[in-house]
């Protein structure tokens, strides 16, 4: 079993400083990537490449903002497992204490609310280096238009628009040398719904926020991962219609079936081990955008 650090405390051995260089912010706080392609150039030779994407993780430092959730923590057991120092993030502490005391190496853990600019600046101060970010952060606020209420409108925003443009705007000065962000979009975005206005629009949202990021925050990459209906527990709360539910789904996607958190992270693992890939959606839906 690892061990877990909030803050200053540790589950484990502690996570060292990264010797890996990379953009600097500026005097003003705001990140400054460097401009000039050639600095980094070993980073986008393909002989550099790692062979597995999995390789890529080995001794780097990854930050998992969701950590708590079904997809966070499967992310954070395989990158455990692939011998990454973990940092965990995100709004219920017991929840990420939960994550990491199944990981296989060392963690810490840091309490983030994406919609407090303060806490994601804090996030930067204890995270220092690093080599990858990745946010799988949602927050639903489903229903009708004329039922919605600003406060849970403004909290989706948080989670998947605001929260990951201020993520970049504290974060990417830190990264390191072929470092990235991945954010998480959805097939709402493609396949909008009755009752899912709010979900379709953020998530459409963070699919043109991860372009520009990529242009402006270059050569740090940026990328988002966009899921259609995956079995991760997410769905549990339909309770006896749920298998019914799921089968529809399998029996309409071109890969006849629903994906498995594992889909997503593969997709994940992809992201960050290919330095060709930058301001990318990757769908991992079965096709079911297009149906």
């Amino acid at each position: 079993m690892a061990a877990v650090e909030t803050r200053s405390w540790t589950y484990g051995r502690g996570v060292p400083e990264s010797p890996r260089t990379g953009p600097s912010p500026s005097a003003d706080g705001r990140c400054r990537p460097a401009k000039d392609a050639s600095v980094n150039a070993s980073t986008t030779d393909p002989a550099t490449a790692p062979a597995h994407p999995g390789d890529a993780l080995d001794g780097r430092r990854l930050i998992v903002v969701g950590a708590g959730s079904h997809i966070g923590r499967q992310l954070a057991r395989t990158a455990s497992a692939a011998g990454a120092e973990l940092i965990l993030a995100g709004p219920d502490e017991d929840r990420l204490k939960e994550t990491a005391s199944g990981l296989a190496g060392p963690a810490r853990i840091q309490p983030l609310d994406l919609a407090d600019e303060d806490s994601i600046t804090a996030l930067a101060t204890a995270a220092g280096r690093f080599d990858h970010l990745v946010s799988t952060a949602a927050m639903p606020a489903n229903g009708p238009v004329a039922g919605l209420r600003l406060a849970a409108v403004q909290r989706a925003f948080a989670a998947k628009v605001i929260g990951p443009l201020l993520l970049a705007k504290h974060l990417a000065g830190q990264a390191a040398d072929g470092g990235s962000f991945t954010f998480f979009s959805g097939v709402a975005a493609w396949r909008p719904a009755p009752e899912r206005v709010v979900m379709a629009t953020t998530n459409g949202a963070l699919s043109f926020l991860v372009e520009a990021l990529a242009v402006e925050l270059a050569p740090v990459r940026v990328n988002a991962v966009s899921p259609g209906i995956v079995d991760s527990g997410a769905w549990d709360g339909l309770g006896e219609v749920k298998a019914a539910f799921l089968r529809g789904i399998a029996e309409r996607n071109p890969a006849r079936r629903v994906g498995a958190p594992d889909d997503l992270v593969r997709a994940v693992l992809y992201a960050m081990s290919n330095p060709y890939v930058t301001g990318t959606v990757l769908h991992v839906d079965g096709g079911g955008r297009l149906v």
